[in-house]
């Protein structure tokens, strides 16, 4: 005889997805005892809910949870990709406009790498379009210091191992010489922390541009550095299979240059 899986979803799961906070937040609140279910607080996530159970978060109804939505943004260089950072840098939360929801960022780039970093409001999105599983081609335009040949970048396409860690093989082309720097397009289908340039410094290069141009089928197109745009909600429903209530994207928001806040930052919420 196999257990019953209890009905419905973990009370921080429901919480993150109706945009309260991300699932470790409401977890959280939750032993804050700002949570509670049929007028109960609850101190514990260890809890399923369904539709039926009233939930309130200080004191008030739960929202309905949004659909999931997602935003393409130009991350420019100097920007951490946290919502806050020890060394009190400037994060890509500071200068996202007031009116998004409360979003999250899906992967990461390093401070000095710039281009394409995708938002949601939707953990379960973040998770799928994280996982290496999804098979998605994340490509890179890469600036070098040096001359190299085409048989200079052959052990990348090959597959490095650096320090006992095996990086998978990389889509590499050499562009073009200018000066001297080289230009590369590189594809890969992992993100691991500082890959491409330490695959790079593997091979004697030095990166000093690093700009991510696509994320699987999501292009950073013509934004500009700060830039933000919603990905309309027909192609969510293509792309990924996603079968929820079309809306409307929004327009592209400009970006606020020198706009910032001290102190620990957390992501946007209505």
């Amino acid at each position: 005889m196999t257990d019953k899986s209890p009905d419905g979803d973990r009370i921080a799961k429901v919480l993150a997805r109706a945009g309260v906070a991300s699932r470790r937040g409401a977890e959280a609140m939750i032993g804050e005892g700002r949570v509670a279910v049929n007028g109960n607080v609850i101190t514990s996530p260890a809890l399923n809910v369904t539709a039926s159970d009233r939930i309130t978060v200080d004191g008030k109804p739960l929202a309905a949870p949004e659909r999931p939505r997602l935003w393409r943004f130009h991350k420019p260089p100097g920007l951490v990709t946290t919502t806050s950072d020890e060394q009190g840098r400037r994060t890509v939360f500071d200068i996202l406009p007031d009116t998004l929801p409360r979003v999250m960022s899906i992967g990461r780039l390093d401070l000095n790498s710039e281009g394409l970093l995708l938002f949601t409001n939707d953990g379960g999105l973040k998770r799928k379009l994280e996982l290496p599983s999804t098979g998605w081609t994340r490509k890179y335009r890469v600036r070098v210091n040096g001359t190299p040949e085409d048989a200079t970048l052959e052990p990348l396409r090959k597959g490095l191992t650096i320090a006992g860690e095996r990086f998978q093989p990389m889509q590499v082309t050499l562009d073009r010489q200018q000066g001297a720097n080289a230009w590369l397009t590189l594809g890969l289908r992992e993100g691991k922390n500082r890959e491409i340039r330490r695959a790079m410094e593997e091979i004697g290069l030095k990166v000093n541009r690093l700009i991510r141009v696509s994320y699987g089928p999501f292009q950073l197109g013509d934004l500009k550095p700060g830039g933000i745009e919603e990905v309309p909600a027909r192609i969510l429903r293509d792309q990924l299979g996603l079968d929820k209530p079309v809306g409307t994207a929004t327009k592209a928001v400009k970006p606020r240059p020198g706009k910032g806040r001290s102190g620990p930052q957390t992501p946007r919420r209505r």
